[in-house]
């Protein structure tokens, strides 16, 4: 089968498409016959070496693909060939078929094209996890998204309003905060030209953050803690200005908050299924409903991995970029 892989760590010159052995569907997994495959801030970190998969996994990068089933393992009785599904991998997906286990595999969601289901499993997962099972965000309360174009972002506005929740959101440029406002966010706010906890603060009547969703790291720490409201919950998803910072202990006492690190990818397979079980119970019906849609921004041929990662790497995008097969 047709597969990526990247011959060594840098830009998108390292992504060539290689041939490889087609995976098996051992007991209790799926193997599906991949129609697209998501594109995450994962796999840029993976092709930049700071990322590596989890012991015993592919090299192959992709979290996420939609596609149609080709075989089960033993033990599977959920799913019959030729089903369309989507899944969420710990790796594997850009890659003409991918084996995953059966409890991360989701039946692609009504009013859902099978390519558009692609750039579901990741971001629905993600946002479920951390915002609600994580933080326990729930209704009137503020929440705060960092990166809020992308598709994690796209994502955690809509769940958010769903839910009942204010949502404000951080962007580099008009463009960026017009999209987010399309998708349904309430605050809007220029890091570029305003001091984000200031910003927030003043649109929320002094009350700040309940819950902050953060890709960033250690440049935000001490402005995401300051951004918090009493009690609130601080989550911390991604590392993009650095991993290393001082925390203001007193003011995280005074506040009697909480910082939550995660990660998904090397979460084990039995959380990773309670994890899908939640979203096809709470998000799968916002999608039937129309109060979720998938946000797909561009979609390239496998053969054209690289401009794909040009795209993403330009930070332009607006949603999703997905790879089709």
């Amino acid at each position: 089968m047709n597969a990526i892989e990247y011959t060594s760590s840098g830009g998108p010159e390292v992504i060539r498409v290689v041939e490889r052995p087609r995976p098996e569907a051992d007991p209790g997994h799926v193997l599906i016959k991949v129609a697209a495959a998501g594109l995450n801030r994962a796999d840029v970190q993976q092709r930049r070496g700071v990322y590596p998969p989890p012991p015993g996994e592919s090299d192959i990068p992709g979290l996420e693909v939609s596609g149609t089933v080709a075989a089960v393992g033993d033990g599977v009785e959920a799913y019959d060939a030729g089903a369309p599904v989507c899944a969420l991998l710990a790796s594997g997906g850009y890659a003409e078929y991918a084996a995953v286990p059966v409890g991360q595999v989701l039946p692609v969601p009504d009013g859902v094209g099978l390519t558009e289901a692609a750039g579901l499993p990741e971001v629905a997962a993600t946002v479920w996890s951390n915002l609600v099972m994580e933080a326990g965000a729930a209704r009137g309360d503020t929440v705060l998204v960092h990166g809020a174009s992308g598709g994690i972002g796209a994502a955690a506005i809509q769940i958010l309003k769903a839910l009942g929740c204010t949502v404000a959101v951080t962007g580099s440029s008009p463009e960026k905060l017009e999209f987010a406002r399309s998708l349904g966010a309430d605050h809007l706010i220029d890091y570029t030209r305003e001091d984000f906890p200031a910003a927030l603060r003043e649109r929320t009547g002094g009350h700040g953050a309940d819950v902050v969703l953060d890709v960033v790291g250690a440049k935000y720490l001490a402005r995401n803690l300051d951004s918090l409201a009493t009690g609130g919950r601080l989550v911390v998803i991604g590392l993009l200005g650095g991993a290393r910072a001082e925390l203001d202990l007193g003011l995280l006492m005074r506040r009697r908050a909480r910082v939550i690190g995660t990660t998904l990818r090397a979460r084990p397979a039995a959380e990773k299924a309670e994890i899908m079980r939640q979203v096809h119970l709470h998000v799968w019906p916002l999608l039937a409903s129309g109060a979720l849609r998938a946000t797909t921004d561009r979609t390239y041929p496998l053969a054209q991995v690289r401009d794909a990662h040009e795209y993403f790497d330009s930070g332009s995008h607006r949603g999703k970029v997905l790879l089709t097969m």
